[in-house]
């Protein structure tokens, strides 16, 4: 292909169906990509995916409306937009006319279903533009038979195909006519970037309407024909088990309670209602078997880390910068709580849940049923929020274990209390770092980052890839591989050694959003921060004059400039300045902090004030920008995610269990933390194909508002969030394991 045609010219083809279906060719996106292609995670998930690109297909239908089933997980960063747009701009129709829905799980598709890695919109640019051209060019000379005109003498815009003499046709009436009665190839030209109409344009998310009026559906929306709520009763401590139920026919006959039935992450109770459920779970008397962290607290696996490190170099004979820093457990809990509906009677199951691994999912689900692959469905549903949650399906086996054992159909939802106790974690970690110099030359750089296990059973989204990742041997270094093509060193510092070491499988784990580089760009941010002052640099400057290419230094130059650096502040007020590069795209950030006392003592209900982002400039170059306004939203996401994990969002465990058990003591990114002032400078960019998004901006961020903080207050921090030392609240009891639903609403609102 890469010699056959030309820049924009593929091959695809014409699917026999009866109305007109469109796909791209395999490999669509050109010749195998070269060793060098490989290096990093985002291009071996494209790579992965090429192969069955031909089996995602674009229809015409008679109604005029273009359909199109998303292989990927649509958790609000706004991909259901963005393609469409891709199809909007090469059938020239209007953005409101296509419809995208979400494919259910596809085992043929393979690696082509996993969302993550920011690898969405490069997996898929080309191969979703293809089918739509290919479409366009098969209503074109449909119409052309119609209209008696050439192909070339006709104009397709707004849905609408227009022949010489002002007549126009509806590409709905020419849907049957375009179908083909067999699969035919065909190449086909995409439309040039200088003629782009919708791509490059910011548009509204085509899903906000519903989204902020209640009228999107979400799992727990759905209307399964007798599925009825249902929650878990959970354990004391991470993972114990059940070892008896001392009064289950007492629950049993309590309002609206309909079963209940003991799986293997908990006690399952089915009722009316999800408050009848909570009653039920909170009346239950169980007798619980020890869990998988019994006894462990935040010290005891910090001793953990620092035993698992790996030994650093051998010392240089040069003067150097070291730190070490520790990176407290954060909750994986996304907006929408973990929850899923199932149905598992007469040797099948049907599965509806938001997920990120759709595949392994059902093949997961399969084997903890015991029935073929092939007798299990699973539908994928648009989900609200996730920073990785929902590559675990956690709720959907839980959902299918308790189906099959009421004979029932099943929605189950998690208790806020549950994700944030038994739910995914980002793991514990401790990074150290240390760089030689001598004068004003780097010599080498080398950090060592050991964490509590990441769990990356999802795999590549499929069964092979999952098993090898629970393997004993191969989980080291199936998490291994993902550090070194995830990670990169963007400075011209020498010689760069990045090693992982991961112990302690105890925790509930995940690829919680950017998975290791938030904390892994931190703690070099930082220390670069340290190196710039031992040689009496500026810090902008001294990152400006290291910094490997153009289109970074440009990153760095757009938020130097645009948010005045080095201009004179207050006492106990900072700015702070990071760059981050990850999935083709590059970003700088920009931070001002205040940790005056009379901002970090200020009182807050339940809380700790702690320091306050004043100001942030964030500059991302991501190439091709598909929608520049969804672009600036995900921007701002990682930016709260990124203020989040520097100032106040961790979890406190304790003998085996975590303290928090709601998000009135997680400490997301609240009000009195968030930025006054935020601006978002997306690049210009000459690239033709877009770049990675949906996780850049939070290892940045959390490195620039860490840098700010060090400057502020005279002291490089080194133990994140920086306010995790303090508790400043009750925990909840973990006996019942959901807190009673509050009664005092009124007394918390203005």
């Amino acid at each position: 292909m890469g010699h056959s045609l030309r820049r924009r010219q593929f091959l695809g083809f014409v699917l026999a169906a009866p109305a007109l279906v469109a796909a791209a060719e395999p490999g669509v996106a050109g010749a195998s990509p070269e060793v060098a292609d490989l290096l990093d995670l985002n291009s071996a998930l494209t790579a992965a995916a090429l192969p069955t690109s031909g089996l995602i297909t674009v229809e015409v239908g008679e109604d005029g409306t273009v359909s199109f089933a998303l292989p990927r997980a649509e958790v609000g960063q706004g991909i259901t937009t963005s393609s469409a747009m891709l199809i909007a701009e090469e059938l020239s129709v209007p953005l409101e006319r296509v419809r995208v829905t979400l494919a259910d799980a596809r085992p043929e598709l393979l690696f082509n279903q996993l969302t993550g890695a920011s690898n969405t919109t490069i997996s898929t640019y080309t191969p979703i533009r293809v089918a739509a051209a290919i479409a366009r060019d098969r209503l074109l000379q449909a119409a052309s038979a119609e209209l008696g005109a050439p192909v070339a003498a006709l104009s397709l815009r707004s849905g609408v195909v227009t022949g010489p003499s002002g007549r126009g046709i509806e590409i709905g009436s020419l849907a049957k006519k375009a179908a083909s009665t067999t699969t035919q190839q065909v190449s086909v030209t995409l439309t040039s970037r200088a003629d782009f109409s919708v791509i490059g344009t910011p548009r509204n998310r085509v899903d906000a309407l519903a989204a902020v009026t209640g009228r999107k559906t979400f799992a727990m929306d759905l209307q399964v024909p007798d599925a009825k709520p249902a929650m878990v009763c959970r354990p004391p401590t991470l993972n114990g088990t059940v070892g008896s139920v001392s009064n289950m026919d007492e629950v049993r006959a309590m309002p609206g309670v309909t079963d209940i039935a003991v799986i293997s992450t908990g006690v399952a109770v089915r009722a009316g209602t999800f408050g009848q459920c909570i009653e039920a779970v909170r009346a239950l008397r169980v007798s619980w078997k020890p869990g998988t962290a019994e006894g462990k607290s935040d010290d005891v696996v910090q001793r953990e880390l620092a035993a698992a490190e790996l030994p650093p170099g051998l010392p240089p004979l040069t003067p150097t910068v070291e730190g070490r820093f520790t990176f407290q457990f954060r909750s994986n809990s996304a907006l929408e709580t973990n929850c899923a509906v199932a149905d598992v009677r007469h040797g099948r199951a049907e599965i509806w849940a938001s997920l990120k691994s759709p595949i392994v999912a059902r093949q997961s689900i399969a084997l903890k049923l015991g029935i073929p692959v092939d007798a299990v469905s699973v539908h994928v549903v648009e989900g609200g929020g996730s920073f990785g949650r929902k590559l675990f399906f956690d709720a959907a086996l839980e959902a299918a274990e308790a189906s099959r054992k009421m004979g029932k159909p099943v929605k189950l939802m998690w208790h806020r209390a549950d994700d944030s106790r038994q739910g995914r974690t980002h793991p514990m970690a401790t990074s150290r770092v240390r760089v030689a110099y001598a004068g004003d030359v780097v010599l080498g750089y080398e950090q060592r980052h050991t964490s509590v296990s990441t769990d990356l059973s999802h795999g590549f989204g499929e069964i092979v890839t999952a098993l090898a990742a629970r393997l004993p041997v191969g989980d080291i270094g199936f998490s291994e591989v993902f550090f070194q093509l995830s990670q990169t060193m963007p400075y011209d510092f020498g010689p760069s050694s990045q090693l992982l070491s991961e112990t302690d499988k105890s925790f509930n784990t995940g690829s919680m959003r950017n998975v290791y580089s938030p904390d892994v760009t931190t703690a070099r941010e930082l220390i670069v921060d340290q190196l710039a002052a031992r040689r009496g640099q500026d810090p902008y400057q001294f990152r400006r004059e290291r910094i490997h290419d153009d289109r970074s230094r440009a990153a760095l130059d757009a938020v130097a400039q645009a948010g005045s650096w080095g201009r004179a502040m207050p006492a106990g007020t900072a700015q702070g300045i990071a760059f981050h590069a990850e999935y083709h795209s590059v970003s700088a950030c920009l931070v001002e902090i205040d940790c005056r006392p009379a901002t970090t003592g200020r009182p807050i209900r339940d809380g700790v004030a702690g320091p306050r982002v004043t100001k942030v400039v964030f500059a991302v170059d991501v190439g091709l920008a598909v929608n520049p306004r969804g672009l600036e939203a995900q921007m701002m996401g990682g930016i709260s995610d990124g203020i989040a994990q520097a100032l106040t969002s961790s979890l406190h465990l304790k003998d085996g269990y975590f303290l928090e058990a709601s998000w009135d003591n997680y400490f997301y990114t609240r009000q009195w933390n968030t930025t006054l002032e935020l601006r978002i400078l997306v690049l210009p960019s000459s690239s033709e194909e877009p770049g990675g998004a949906g996780e850049l901006a939070v290892a940045g961020s959390m490195a620039a508002v860490a840098c700010a903080y060090g400057r502020a207050t005279g002291t490089m921090p080194t133990r994140f969030p920086v306010n995790h030392g303090t508790l400043s609240f009750t925990p909840k009891p973990t006996v019942p394991p959901v807190p009673a639903s509050p009664l005092d609403g009124l007394n918390y609102a203005w």
